[in-house]
């Protein structure tokens, strides 16, 4: 069948081993001193190991190969460890740009030198979709922002209209290469979603980006409301 699968650039390849720690799969093992793909069978396709990688070694390319095998990958996993939970290890070159966390902001931090507050509403880090693990803490009874990039720009008051009180995802269907239709089904099969606001600007490319989540929503077998909001060029809301 033809599906997203990883690729790794052995050239690029330094072995610092975290893209196999990262894969929750086991698909991914060294071999001689190489990160190598192991079985296809068992890569679902996501790539959650790819921002771990320091040296960018790894990619997402369509091809013909085996379907993803849920079932003998997690006897695999089973048998490699069976009281073991895997870790990512702390990155010795990786970006701090992609580690996972919770975001707070105290009052000093929302005051501005005018006497109006300003507040940052994001609640956690990474935002842009391709990074964002599908098994991260912050998605656990999530109300789910996914929107496109422009409308954060578009739109004047974004935080406190649609990042507020929500997880959010961003990325741009045009420029981004693949579908987010997988990555967002496996984050609301895994995860406990209770909504999805979808912010698109009003053209014809953000059409994909709400198209993804209404697929990564029906795909994923529950029921999850879904709200899609238009943002014009001009900012307003349509």
């Amino acid at each position: 069948m033809i599906r997203n699968i990883i690729e790794i650039d052995e050239e690029k390849c330094v072995g610092c081993g975290a893209c196999a720690a990262a894969c929750h799969e086991g698909a991914i093992g060294l071999v001689d001193g190489k990160a190598k793909l192991l079985r296809d069978d068992y890569c679902d396709g996501l790539g959650n190991c790819l921002p771990v990688c320091p040296t960018d070694a790894i990619s997402i390319v369509h091809r013909d190969t085996d379907a993803f095998d849920e079932k003998l990958m997690s006897e695999n996993l089973q048998r490699q460890n069976p009281h073991e939970k895997k870790e990512i290890p702390p990155l010795p070159c990786g970006c701090p740009g992609n580690h996972e966390k919770r975001l707070q902001h105290t009052p000093a931090e929302k005051m501005s030198s005018c006497s109006k507050p300003v507040e940052s509403e994001l609640m956690q880090w990474p935002v842009q979709i391709k990074l964002a693990s599908v098994d991260a803490a912050f998605f656990a009874s999530a109300n789910l922002l996914v929107a496109a990039d422009c409308t954060a720009y578009a739109y004047a008051d974004f935080h406190k209209r649609f990042i507020s009180g929500k997880i959010t995802l961003i990325g741009c269907p045009k420029l981004d290469e693949g579908d987010y239709t997988e990555k967002l089904t496996e984050i609301m099969r895994r995860n406990s979603i209770l909504s999805v606001t979808v912010v698109k600007m009003q053209v014809p490319c953000c059409a994909k980006i709400e198209s993804a989540v209404l697929t990564a929503v029906r795909n994923s077998g529950k029921t999850i409301p879904v709200e899609v909001v238009t943002i014009s060029v001009d900012g307003e809301i349509v």
